[in-house]
């Protein structure tokens, strides 16, 4: 489990096509405390560390990437030289300042618009049908491993929804997403409560 408050930005140092891909992420902690087997979430995917290394404040981890996860997830992630947001896994006594996120991607999003609001960035992203019963204004969201708060939802005429999120400077310079644009892809994962809600009622259906 997560909290979607990012620690960290990665940077994909190299990527090996073996069964799976390999990767190795540079990260500014201290690879005494990256423990193997840990689960880290890399801008919103749960993976596990298989190597680590490193001094502190320059540290690298290795994980793998199935073939599975390449495909649900944002392509551009895993390639040389991406960006990545980083959270290790909630702890027992951690403070959860986000809400409570898996680290399982619900579906890929796409930027539909992105403009300077006073000192934040309104950015609309655009979902697919699948999500749309499960995003709520004032609802929270997961963007690339970043806890949200949904500001608008329109539902569109094909099924799908686009919502609308303001991102502060804090957020936009210790994460990723100060680097989005028009068209950018985003891996999604909706809210836990929302997931269960929407399967009782369609059992009550």
């Amino acid at each position: 489990m997560f909290t979607g408050i990012v620690t960290a930005i990665g940077t994909v140092e190299s990527v090996e096509q073996r069964g799976d891909l390999r990767l190795r992420i540079a990260c500014p902690w201290d690879p005494a405390k990256i423990a193997i087997g840990a689960s880290i979430s890399c801008s919103g995917v749960c993976l596990t560390v298989i190597e680590r290394g490193g001094e502190p404040g320059a540290a690298w981890f290795a994980v793998d990437v199935s073939g599975e996860t390449v495909a649900c997830t944002a392509a551009h992630k895993w390639k040389q030289g991406a960006k990545l947001n980083l959270e290790p896994a909630l702890k027992v006594g951690d403070e959860l300042g986000g809400h409570i996120v898996t680290g399982h991607v619900d579906a890929v999003g796409r930027v539909a618009h992105w403009e300077p609001e006073g000192d934040s960035m309104r950015v609309t992203i655009d979902a697919p049908p699948a999500l749309a019963p499960f995003i709520a204004a004032k609802g929270s969201i997961t963007v690339d491993g970043v806890s949200l708060t949904v500001n608008s939802v329109e539902d569109r005429p094909d099924g799908a929804v686009h919502f609308g999120l303001n991102i502060i400077p804090h957020t936009a310079e210790v994460t990723t997403l100060g680097e989005l644009s028009q068209g950018s892809e985003v891996n999604l994962e909706i809210d836990t409560v929302a997931r269960y809600l929407q399967r009782l009622e369609s059992l009550r259906g």
